[in-house]
């Protein structure tokens, strides 16, 4: 088995804004994230998509629109969703991503297999909840599926081990990030390594972050760059934390370092 290391190249394949560019021209994504329980993990994914795509739509159940208003009302990154306005939402948007917080319910279930029908050709990010409950056969060749070991385990009935990451992209016709003290990423064909990240990362909230970046990305560049870049980069926000702070950071603070690590190391603006 050939792997490959992730480094620091893969963002100079990335498609960045163009200086004469408009608003809606570098990406909108989709959130269906959240509950009444959870309401944390919506708000990290929306932090983390709002500072790279032009525009995030956040829809969420229908316990959570209560919160949703009064987070509204302290940030202003987001457009609320209602459920009669989703599919239509959808179908303007760029990215889906759908899973962070969300609640464990038939309704969850039947929403996520839904979507993944309905929008075979739309990128769509495959998340905490929405993973740990999809039938793998619903997923194709747009999704990337994020979990992390547990996750990987239970839906996909194999080890997460790197082989068998390639393994279930190649037979699910999607791309896999297993998300672990090592990330592992692949299409089906080429299998990857990320050795970005650090003990910190193991706080709530991290991998809630990677799918807004992943998500992101993937509004303008190809699905398996956006995994690659979104992994390296989180991992590497946690390693600029862990050399000022040690561990003592948490998912907040990756999204606040971003646009330092961003600016200073990497994308050259046209």
């Amino acid at each position: 088995m050939y792997m490959k290391t992730v480094d620091q190249s893969i963002f100079q394949k990335l498609t960045v804004p163009r200086p004469d560019s408009h608003k809606g021209q570098n990406g909108r994504v989709v959130i269906i994230a959240g509950s009444e329980k959870f309401h944390g993990a919506m708000l990290l994914t929306v932090q983390s998509a709002s500072r790279i795509v032009d525009m995030v739509y956040v829809h969420s159940t229908k316990e959570n629109l209560g919160l949703v208003k009064k987070l509204k009302s302290e940030t202003a990154t987001f457009i609320a969703v209602k459920t009669d306005e989703l599919f239509q939402t959808i179908e303007i948007c760029d990215v889906i991503i759908m899973g962070p917080g969300l609640s464990e319910s038939p309704a969850t279930v039947s929403l996520v297999h839904e979507i993944l029908t309905r929008y075979t050709n739309k990128k769509t990010v495959v998340d905490a909840t929405a993973f740990w409950h999809v039938e793998p056969e619903y997923l194709h060749d747009h999704c990337i599926a994020t979990p992390h070991s547990r996750e990987f385990q239970n839906v996909f009935k194999c080890d997460p081990t790197p082989e068998n990451v390639q393994k279930m992209a190649r037979r699910y016709g999607c791309i896999v990030v297993l998300k672990g003290m090592r990330d592992y990423v692949s299409d089906g064909h080429e299998l990857y390594e990320n050795r970005t990240g650090n003990v910190g990362m193991t706080k709530g909230g991290t991998g809630d972050v990677l799918a807004g970046l992943i998500g992101s990305f993937a509004a303008t560049n190809e699905l398996l760059i956006a995994a690659l870049a979104g992994t390296y980069l989180n991992g590497l926000l946690g390693d600029r934390l862990q050399e000022r702070v040690g561990r003592f950071y948490n998912a907040e603070d990756l999204i606040a370092e971003l646009g330092r690590v961003w600016r200073e190391k990497f994308v050259q603006q046209p």
